[in-house]
């Protein structure tokens, strides 16, 4: 079995979410109940996302302190398939580290990162 973490994250809006996460070229794993849902799980390269709605463990409003980073072989490949499909604020940027990214927030104020090295 390969390594693997699945981050599990709070939402208002789960049907935005999911709208979202699948115009940003996730895969929509599930959703559950299929007519209302509260859980999904989506998938691209290799992170894994579940969220939840309605009651859940956590008081307050969704926050993650920093960004959830993906690693595609072409970020431009990635910046040009959600061009007009989800905002791309920053546009692919030459990071002084060495990488090439490109920084996506979703509807939850989340923060994506698509890096590759250079």
């Amino acid at each position: 079995m390969s390594d693997r973490a699945v981050a599990i994250l709070k939402t208002h809006d789960m049907v935005e979410t999911i709208r979202w996460y699948a115009a940003a070229g996730f895969d929509v794993r599930d959703r559950l109940p299929d007519d209302n849902p509260t859980w999904c799980e989506v998938a691209r390269n290799g992170v894994v996302l579940q969220f939840l709605s309605g009651d859940t463990p956590w008081l307050g409003a969704p926050t993650l302190t920093g960004c959830l980073y993906l690693y595609p072989p072409s970020v431009a490949a990635v910046a040009e398939e959600l061009k007009g499909k989800v905002d791309l604020p920053f546009g692919v940027e030459e990071r002084e580290w060495g990488r090439r990214e490109l920084v996506l927030q979703d509807p939850n104020g989340y923060y994506l990162t698509f890096a590759e090295d250079l």
